[in-house]
């Protein structure tokens, strides 16, 4: 097969579930469904808590990871149903661009579910803590594969096993999303020996059957082994997302009095292409700052969705075969790729070096080492010498009945260790790691 089909791309299967799944039920389809699985968990509802950038701020008009998704999926919602309607004629013709629209959201819903507490800045502390801690044997006796995965941390690897591993039917299909939501989902179909410099991939060693079980069932081109080129869709999810992360972050920064108004203005107004036309008056009524920056944010937003879905529909076949190389946003009007650009350097050199910021991500190191060598720690020595020390045995409590067993290959044991951590909101992973370290507190 040289081309990937939208029959099988758009396949309602369900993994681990041997029910027949029918596209044509009333209320509403195997899609929608997809949907509301992902809302209703514990993963999704835990993202209220967890860092987006700026970790453990009061201000509450700074996104989390949840209000981020939740952004994301409209957009990428939005991106769906302008792409169903384009391409409504060599769609099957069971699936509606309302379908196409909710598939996307999903997926966009569920990118982030895997991040651990304080966002890329723990992705970045449970990494180095394994690389100290292969000095002192803890990962003896795992292959070189599973030991990259530890070295490698990565949210969306442990997004997909959040997904199709944990919750609802632990160890049994998960969430059993359908295929094309999954396929959708996974914007590196590859494992950790493809991750480059940069360490991203979409699939743990532990998850390695499911990868490919999935790229199988919607018809993905291998590019190797444990390797497929993405699903057309997944285009769209990292559109939706990186239109999100480059205009909400400068709003972010705005809030907290890192960027100045005047700077996100431009950006924003080189995005929209012009300013909508009741700007001139919020600002002769002098209308607040936020109220104006929500307005053009939406132009800028509006304009880069319509775009994008228009240059995804231009690019159909360099998708279906595999070939497309450069992001959607990049293939758009100069202007709009250079207002992202410009947007996201912004980010990079003011908002991300942010004093504050910085202090809270090197406390976010020692809370996560803590944690670590607590919850690591007690997995080793019970799978080393079959019992648990009393101080190991209280944490192991914590896991309760994911507590793993000595039997178990020492890699299963680790990756239930970390399935624990990487669960963990920014409060609790920061009370946990103080109650550890001696601080505590009565009822």
């Amino acid at each position: 097969m040289t081309q990937m089909r939208w029959e099988q791309l758009l396949s309602p299967r369900r993994l681990h579930d041997q029910r027949s799944t029918s596209t044509r039920e009333i209320g509403r389809s195997p899609f929608h469904k997809d949907h509301d699985r992902i809302v209703f968990s514990g993963s999704f509802r835990r993202l209220g808590r967890k860092t987006q950038v700026h970790p453990l701020t009061e201000n509450d008009h700074i996104h989390t990871r949840l209000t981020h998704s939740l952004e994301v999926g409209c957009v990428g919602r939005s991106l769906g149903m302008i792409v169903g309607e384009l391409l409504r004629d060599r769609l099957p013709e069971w699936i509606t661009p309302a379908d196409l629209g909710v598939i996307i959201q999903t997926a966009c819903l569920g990118h982030d579910i895997g991040n651990p507490p304080f966002g890329h800045a723990g992705e970045y502390a449970i990494r180095d803590w394994f690389q100290r801690a292969q000095s002192s044997g803890l990962l003896e006796g795992l292959s070189d594969a599973e030991r990259k995965d530890l070295l490698t941390y990565e949210g969306n690897a442990q997004g997909f096993r959040v997904i199709t591993q944990i919750e609802y039917n632990q160890f049994n299909g998960g969430m059993r999303l359908s295929a094309a939501t999954l396929g959708t989902l996974l914007k590196y179909p590859w494992t950790v020996r493809y991750g480059g410099r940069e360490g991203k991939f979409g699939a743990y060693q532990s998850e390695q059957a499911l990868l490919k079980e999935v790229a199988e069932a919607v018809g993905l081109l291998p590019q190797g082994e444990q390797r497929w080129c993405r699903h057309p869709l997944a285009w769209l999810v990292e559109a939706a997302d990186d239109i999100c992360y480059a205009l909400l972050d400068l709003e972010d920064g705005l809030e907290m009095d890192i960027l100045r108004y005047e700077e996100v203005v431009e950006i924003l107004r080189q995005i929209a292409g012009e300013f909508p036309p009741e700007y001139a008056e919020m600002e002769r009524r002098q209308v607040s700052q936020r109220r104006r920056i929500a307005l053009l944010r939406g132009a800028a937003m509006e304009r880069a969705v319509n775009e994008v879905g228009a240059v995804f529909v231009q690019h159909e076949q360099a998708l279906l075969n595999g070939t497309l190389s450069e992001d959607l946003l990049e293939l758009c009007h100069p202007d709009l790729g250079w207002g992202v650009r410009a947007a996201k350097q912004l980010a990079r050199e003011r908002i991300f070096q942010n004093e504050r910021k910085a202090k809270l991500e090197i406390g976010a190191y020692t809370t996560l080492g803590i944690l670590l060598e607590a919850f690591i720690g007690a997995a080793h020595e019970l799978h080393h010498t079959g019992h648990s020390s009393f101080k190991h045995q209280r944490v192991l409590a914590l896991i309760g009945e994911n507590t793993p067993l000595p039997s178990w290959p020492l890699y299963d044991s680790y990756r239930r260790m970390l399935d624990f951590i990487g669960g963990m909101t920014d409060h609790y992973a920061v009370d946990l790691a103080q109650e550890m370290g001696g601080r505590l507190r009565g009822n």
